[in-house]
């Protein structure tokens, strides 16, 4: 890996290591996310003039109105949808610059991953490719419509705030399937909810604060 995923200064492995710490009193556990935490490149996901904040625990602008989620909920929400055992066929709703996917693909199958805005889309194309990630199919589409030919999933992550949940997505879950995703307008709140045989189980996990999730699409400028 060359010096600019391995980072220095303010991007080094001790800087890494300070954001474990902090995640780790914050009640992360699962071993395996955090060592993925650890080994993704952070500052390569921002522009070059935010990269020395990669590793704080906070979120960043990745334009368009975007945000890149902060560490801890980037690990937070990853350990919910693994906490009964790894999915092998995940679908993401709201790829965005890449780290949550980058974060997932070493913990799963194969990601699905969708994003309304084509330029951040095609970015993160690059940027995956460059980290040798390659168990992720990428779609430009609306994230309210899901991806129903590549399903049903075992897990769907949704990394923006709808009102309330979509039904398409729900229906895309496998029996055992968990969707771990952000609710509500201005107070919002992490839930999962797991199919079974039966219906659906919906568990609240706390307040959260995400970017709306939007319908339609962006196209390249």
């Amino acid at each position: 890996m060359d010096q600019r995923l391995n980072g220095i200064g303010m991007t080094s492995a001790r800087t890494r290591e300070r954001l474990l710490q902090r995640l780790t009193e914050q009640g992360v556990k699962n071993p395996a996310v955090l060592d993925r935490i650890r080994n993704i490149p952070r500052h390569i996901f921002v522009d070059e003039a935010l990269a020395s904040r990669a590793y704080e625990d906070t979120a960043l602008p990745i334009g368009f109105g975007q945000t890149i989620s902060q560490p801890y909920i980037v690990a937070r929400m990853t350990e919910v949808l693994l906490e009964a055992g790894p999915p092998s066929n995940v679908l993401e709703v709201g790829t965005g610059c890449g780290y949550q996917t980058a974060v997932l693909a070493g913990l799963v199958t194969r990601i699905c991953t969708i994003e309304r805005i084509e330029p951040l889309l095609l970015r993160t194309k690059a940027r995956l490719k460059e980290l040798g990630v390659k168990n992720v199919r990428f779609r430009h589409g609306d994230g309210y419509e899901g991806w129903k030919a590549q399903g049903p999933y075992d897990g769907i992550l949704v990394a923006a705030a709808p009102l309330t949940v979509p039904e398409t997505l729900t229906q895309q879950l496998a029996i055992g399937g968990r969707l771990v995703m952000p609710v509500g307008g201005d107070k919002q709140e992490l839930i999962r909810i797991t199919r079974r045989e039966q219906g659906f189980e919906r568990e609240r996990l706390g307040a959260v604060s995400f970017v709306p999730l939007q319908a339609g699409l962006i196209g390249a400028t």
